[in-house]
């Protein structure tokens, strides 16, 4: 479903991804994985269309969007799950989640049941402003908001950042869920050991804006294997 082949970008001639390729199959949760400043959320961004890689090429579903904008690639399916969540503080959940109808313009689908099914709590306070929530129902419904249109692939840059431990469990049940019962694949960057073991199917590890691992079932059932990736 996504391939990156050789994709190096940058931030005003500071190089931070390094000929980065990865693959990602229909159907899969794959995590990326790594310490702070490694280039996780930097690789989300070009995956989506916020940053322009300088060179490599991006291909989704079979098709190169290496050139298209982030809005584009959105309404070809991929919902993106900001680092910090992004909501809209001074609008309703409600209207925030209506805000991710604009995601997956092939689709006349749209999962009001399912997303309040997976996420109650937003359902209860559709007409509360968003900045009012916490941290974890922040991350609930930017969640919410990225899955209500059904894309064929998520983005979810951090989702344990700032969150309690409890809501970090309920999350990552929630991701699993989701992929299992709608058949959304999923692409995760993470630093928290035990949602990286929870969540990802297989995972790469990333240091100094290159992939230089690929684990799986085996290495992931390995907390001393992910840990030295993660450890400072």
């Amino acid at each position: 479903m996504l391939e990156l082949d050789g994709v190096t970008a940058a931030y005003d001639r500071t190089p931070i991804l390094r000929d980065v390729g990865l693959a990602v199959e229909r159907g899969e949760i794959v995590g990326v994985m790594g310490k702070n400043g490694v280039g996780k959320s930097t690789l989300m961004k070009t995956v989506i269309g916020l940053l322009e890689p300088e060179s490599g090429t991006i291909d989704y579903d079979g098709e190169d969007v290496t050139d298209l904008a982030a809005d584009e690639r959105a309404r070809r399916g991929i919902g993106y799950i900001p680092q910090g969540r992004d909501v809209f503080p001074d609008l309703s959940v409600e209207q925030n989640v209506r805000m991710g109808e604009t995601v997956n313009a092939a689709s006349s689908e749209t999962l009001y049941d399912e997303v309040y099914d997976y996420f109650p709590v937003l359902e209860e306070r559709a007409d509360q402003d968003a900045g009012t929530l916490s941290g974890g129902e922040q991350q609930m419904l930017a969640i919410a908001r990225a899955l209500v249109s059904n894309p064929d692939l998520l983005l979810l840059d951090e989702p344990s950042e700032g969150i309690q431990p409890s809501i970090v469990d309920q999350i990552s049940e929630d991701m699993r869920t989701i992929n299992e019962e709608l058949g959304t694949t999923i692409l995760f960057v993470e630093q928290n050991l035990g949602v990286i073991r929870s969540m990802a199917d297989r995972c790469y590890a990333m240091e100094r804006g290159e992939i230089v691992d690929e684990l799986g079932e085996e290495s992931l059932a390995d907390e001393d294997t992910i840990a030295s990736y993660l450890a400072v």
